[in-house]
């Protein structure tokens, strides 16, 4: 209950605080906003010490932006399902069109591989 209202007062005030504008947010903006919105539980530290982005009552979620980390995120969520015994899960932030390459890049990994990964996407970049 208490990791609840921290992340609740957590999106509270980067929701209070962030620009008006449209525009990029850090990762942490993100997290808070899907995990809340999925139910979830946010960075939960896993019997190996590593921590997860978001767990929630079936994946556990590795959150991380399609440019610079798309292809860290699929061995990530794999290990953290792992060690969860829950569903590989990534959401990937897309933040313009031009980054959606790299959305078509993961799941083309994760067809060609038959590996047992769900892909979320959030951002300004999604159509």
């Amino acid at each position: 209950m208490k990791t609840i209202l921290k992340v609740m007062a957590l999106f509270l005030l980067l929701t209070l605080f962030s620009p008006v504008y449209a525009g990029p947010h850090p990762e942490i903006w993100y997290q808070t906003k899907w995990c809340l919105e999925q139910g979830g539980e946010m960075e939960v530290t896993l019997p190996d010490r590593t921590r997860c982005d978001c767990i929630t009552k079936t994946h556990a979620v590795e959150i991380d932006f399609a440019d610079n980390k798309w292809y860290q995120a699929i061995g990530q969520s794999l290990h953290y399902a792992l060690q969860t015994n829950k569903h590989a899960g990534i959401l990937l932030i897309i933040e313009s069109p031009k980054n959606r390459k790299y959305w078509e890049r993961l799941n083309r990994v994760i067809k060609t591989y038959n590996l047992p990964i769900e892909v979320w996407t959030i951002g300004d970049g999604v159509n």
